[in-house]
């Protein structure tokens, strides 16, 4: 049976799931939160104090989206006042350390990229006289 050929169209699809999934985890808060959430279950204001500089409504609207994604579970406990607490799911956990390896690829390798920088920055600028 003859094989149909790629078009572009069927590239489109295949990456725009792709892209859309990357854009969410790659986002600066979401990494955040996945990092304060792997240490294990955590309330909502625990997150907001450990997370500097994320204003509470920021942190509800990516807390959201992790939990649409299934990245993160919410549990509510019916108790007065009402107990909040959020946790990785098992693809969220892979995630992390996935997002571990990256962060000591950077560690790794920040002196190098630095050093590449300050190279590509002297050839670049203007020469003065």
């Amino acid at each position: 049976m003859p094989q149909a050929k790629a078009t572009g169209t069927d590239i489109v699809l295949e990456v725009c799931p792709i892209h859309e999934v990357l854009e969410r985890v790659a986002g600066k808060w979401s990494i955040l939160i996945i990092g304060a959430v792997a240490r294990g279950p955590i309330r909502f204001t625990e997150l907001e104090r450990s997370i500097d500089g994320i204003s509470r409504r920021m942190l509800t609207l990516t807390l959201r989206n992790l939990q649409r994604d299934g990245l993160l579970t919410r549990t509510v406990y019916p108790i007065v006042p009402p107990r909040v607490e959020y946790e990785l799911t098992d693809i969220a956990r892979e995630l992390h350390e996935s997002l571990l390896s990256l962060t000591g690829w950077a560690h790794q390798n920040r002196e190098t990229i630095a050093t590449a920088r300050r190279v590509y920055d002297a050839e670049r600028l203007p020469v003065e006289c």
